[in-house]
């Protein structure tokens, strides 16, 4: 991985304007790359910008900004013509809906149009990059996968995922770039559904409902012991840390008990369909798990002083 100050790619294409992809085209912006949105909706587009402002403000008044917020929001163009934003990117990252079909036909376009020595690169969060990849057999050392966390302007880490074809120069530039944009990369070298990160979030997610299921707590008090209590450890310390602190042999007796008691269930359950089937989808719907009165919009901004506040709080 690299060994010396990393330069941000000199331009970036990100294709899909929705949440993820205003992120990154902000993130990448922050740190001096010159970055082209595309999408195949102008009205996506427009709600991009204005996310994109929403986010430069929120960290221009968290003091979390190194540049003018003028000078950030004048690195991103938007556009709806593809060919045009990829033939001179140095890094490609496709941000579009998780359907692998549409995936292959913008990798398809993109490696038809972007330069030769272009990175190519997926957020998916869960598809296989290998298979992703097959649809650009001529490209597919260049093809890799460079999975952003949510928001990707505040979360620090980064997977960079080798498929079956990704060569090393592919996967070291990409790393560099992720780096030059101040994230942390994590080489997952297994192309294995969901990653690191998603394996373990859904791990918990599953525990977390199995026990409201089972009767063994209340959701909100469920809630609570991870926010408050695991997540807020595992803010400073990680699980093996926290492992070597109490004692291997300590762990390893409770694993040993613990292992066979916990949740192996293969679909998510009536936790999630019934609410679904009553539209309680999430924030959107002003009801998820929890009910909410506040707009979308402020629910993330919420989110990200939290996140904000412990980054903050974490690095001091």
């Amino acid at each position: 991985m690299p060994t010396t100050s990393p330069s941000p790619p000199a331009a970036v294409t990100v294709v899909g304007a929705g949440t993820m992809g205003h992120g990154l085209a902000l993130q990448f912006a922050r740190h001096g790359a010159p970055v082209t949105l595309v999408d195949h909706r102008r009205a996506n587009l427009v709600d991009a910008r204005d996310g994109v402002e929403d986010a430069v403000e929120f960290l221009d008044s968290a003091g979390l900004l190194d540049a003018a917020p003028d000078t950030i929001l004048g690195r991103i163009d938007h556009t709806l013509d593809l060919p045009a934003a990829a033939a001179d990117a140095s890094l490609v990252i496709e941000t579009v809906s998780e359907d692998l079909d549409l995936k292959r036909s913008v990798f398809e376009e993109v490696a038809t149009h972007a330069p030769t020595e272009a990175v190519l690169a997926t957020n998916t969060s869960g598809i296989p990059i290998t298979d992703i990849a097959a649809a650009t057999p001529d490209a597919a050392d260049r093809v890799v996968g460079c999975h952003w966390w949510n928001p990707p302007y505040l979360l620090p880490t980064v997977e960079v995922v080798r498929g079956a074809d990704t060569s090393d120069d592919t996967l070291s530039r990409t790393a560099a770039f992720v780096e030059a944009v101040g994230r942390d990369p994590v080489i997952v070298e297994r192309d294995v559904p969901g990653f690191v990160w998603n394996r373990i979030q859904f791990a918990v997610l599953r525990e977390c409902a199995h026990l409201v299921t089972e009767g063994v707590a209340s959701l909100p008090d469920v809630e609570r012991a991870v926010r408050d209590g695991y997540a807020l450890r595992t803010a400073a310390i990680g699980p093996f840390e926290t492992a070597d602190l109490a004692g291997l042999d300590l762990f390893r007796t409770i694993a040993s008990n613990l292992y066979p008691r916990l949740s192996d269930a293969n679909e998510p359950g009536a936790l999630f369909d019934d609410r679904i089937a009553t539209g309680r989808g999430g924030v959107d719907d002003g009801a998820g798990f929890h009910e909410y009165d506040d707009r979308p919009a402020d629910v993330v901004r919420r989110r990200n002083r939290r996140v904000a506040a412990i980054r903050r709080a974490v690095e001091d």
